[in-house]
């Protein structure tokens, strides 16, 4: 006992006495604005940012947040996600193990028996047993094992922040495809009133002809009308098969019918979208953060190269009984111990050291230029989405006024020709021209959603729970 505590004290001062190799972690310089580049830059100067609202407070279809409830608790992306984050939770396990002592206990008993040779060795019996345990402690005087621990830490930070994203990601895309399919019916509702009023027209223009007021060109210009607007039925039904199929997916099941909420021209968009300030992304962005933690796992690993040059120190202890009498094992003296403070320095490695340690420093060096890349590139997305934001609600307001003329334009033209003031080619051009305007109004209708949805994201927004 006296010899374990005195090797328990040398251990105790050796690592006090230890140090931390390898530089400490420092965030690079990175060029962050004081706001983004967008159609109105006051938008970034407001205090709060729509990052920080809940995704569904931003998106207030009943229907659309339980969908993404449901993808978020069945996706497999996010599940398998959720396991990396468990393996790297394991791996910190394994790192911070080689910071303890590891100890085994053994128990050995054998009987053995040898025959007479001659009568100078007679048979004889031999009974014993033995019961030891054996500590060994790799002490982490340079800091190796601390620093290959903090790398492990990094690296499942860096794995929960890829969930995250992969959350955001998730939000932002069933989103997307809700808003597709909303647009898809529309455009379906479209079409079929618009086929209905047509065949209607047409019946009108046989009706007229049969009594010779028109002419057999004015009832194939009808058709054609009709045949127009029945073509587009198909292909709009086909596409929203489809597209329920890509929302089954990202719910996790098997492809089904997907339940509507509110009409496409009903989901709320903001006039004014607050942005923030920029430097708020290195905090909020999942991508962001999972490139700083890949970058301080890197710091980390240049101190472990370099505790790699110095001396490994150890302490070895093994105690226990032992005995050649099974039936005296424990009464009579058989107790047994062995101590060693060990030191082993690498002398020659071929140059291996010294290659991991500029390994190391390389693989930091990706990371951080990684990093500021990473930070170039959410920047960029931002004033993507703020510029795709504005201007696609004022191509929504101008799209509006196109379709109200259209349909102006079509209806006088109806006029006109029932009084004999217009041909119906005429018709024709105006009818198409105002079920073109009116598919184009949706598409506009969801340009402009499909551009919140994707600020939302840029601003890092979408994996708060």
């Amino acid at each position: 006992m006296k010899n374990t505590t005195l090797l328990g004290i040398l251990a105790v001062l050796v690592l006090e006495a230890g140090c931390m190799m390898g530089p400490k972690y420092k965030r690079p310089a990175v060029d962050v604005p004081q706001d983004y580049r967008a159609p109105e830059p006051q938008q970034a100067a407001q205090a709060s940012s729509l990052g920080n609202e809940q995704w569904w407070q931003v998106y207030q279809d009943p229907v659309l947040t339980q969908l993404i409830h449901t993808a978020i608790a069945q996706n497999y992306d996010v599940r398998i996600a959720a396991a990396r984050v468990l393996e790297a939770q394991a791996q910190v396990g394994i790192a911070r193990a080689n910071q303890l002592p590891s100890a085994n206990v053994g128990a050995d008993v054998f009987s053995q028996q040898n025959a007479k040779v001659t009568k100078l060795f007679p048979a004889y019996q031999v009974n014993g047993g033995e019961l030891n345990l054996s500590v060994i402690w790799n002490l982490d005087f340079w800091g190796k094992y601390r620093r290959q621990t903090e790398a492990a830490r990094a690296q499942l930070l860096a794995t929960e922040w890829g969930q995250r994203a992969v959350i955001s990601s998730l939000v932002a895309n069933v989103a997307t495809a809700y808003f597709q399919l909303r647009a898809l019916d529309s455009e379906l509702e479209i079409s079929q009133r618009t086929l209905a009023s047509r065949q209607e027209s047409l019946k009108l223009t046989k009706f007229l002809e049969s009594h010779g007021s028109n002419s057999g060109l004015d009832v194939s210009q009808a058709e054609q009308l009709v045949y127009t607007a029945s073509e587009t039925i198909p292909d709009l039904e086909r596409q929203i098969q489809q597209q329920e199929n890509v929302l089954s997916v990202l719910l996790g099941e098997n492809p089904q019918s997907i339940p509507r909420g509110r009409a496409l021209i009903e989901q709320p968009v903001p006039e004014n979208v607050p942005a923030g300030l920029p430097s708020e992304l290195l905090g909020r962005r999942p991508d962001v953060r999972q490139a700083e933690e890949i970058m301080v796992a890197a710091n980390a690993q240049i101190g472990v190269a370099k505790a790699s040059f110095f001396p490994n120190l150890s302490l070895t202890g093994l105690g226990g009984l032992e005995s050649n009498a099974l039936h005296h094992f424990i009464t009579q003296p058989s107790e047994t111990w062995y101590g060693a403070f060990n030191v082993s320095q690498p002398v020659f490695q071929g140059g291996a050291l010294r290659s991991q340690l500029r390994l190391a420093r390389a693989s930091w060096q990706e990371a951080s230029l990684a990093y500021q890349q990473t930070v170039q590139n959410v920047l960029e997305q931002v004033s993507n989405s703020l510029v795709a934001s504005e201007k696609d609600r004022e191509f929504r307001e101008q799209q509006e006024l196109l379709t109200r003329a259209a349909q102006q334009t079509d209806q006088l033209s109806e006029v006109l020709y029932k009084n004999g003031g217009a041909s119906y080619l005429q018709v024709l051009t105006s009818e198409t021209n105002y079920f073109s305007a009116e598919l184009n109004l949706v598409q506009a209708q969801f340009n402009e959603r499909l551009a919140l949805v994707q600020l939302y994201q840029a601003l890092g927004g979408g994996w708060q729970q």
